[in-house]
């Protein structure tokens, strides 16, 4: 899956970097770094679906990233958090 460009909406920023400590340049980074991606729900619209990605900042931390890939190749971020175990081992075995 090839990422354009990401789009952010504020409140979306806001909420993870409050709630969850993770930047906008760390979840670009994860998402440029050939992330591990994965469909997760079907869209709304044709061809605009929810996926996650695992993936690793340049400075190490283990991300997960929600966004919807739309047809333009952009990513819309939903929310992204550090890895859980499960998904620590999943992106392990990479």
């Amino acid at each position: 899956m090839k990422i354009t460009g990401v789009v952010w909406l504020e409140e979306v920023v806001e909420k993870i970097e409050s709630k969850h400590g993770v930047t906008q340049t760390e979840v670009e980074q994860v998402l440029s770094l050939t992330p591990k991606v994965r469909k997760m729900a079907k869209g709304r619209f044709r061809g605009e679906h929810v996926y996650r990605a695992l993936g690793k900042t340049t400075a190490g931390r283990r991300l997960t990233v929600f966004f919807i890939h739309k047809r333009t190749g952009n990513a819309l971020v939903l929310s992204a958090r550090d890895m859980d175990r499960k998904e620590r081992r999943s992106y392990a075995s990479k």
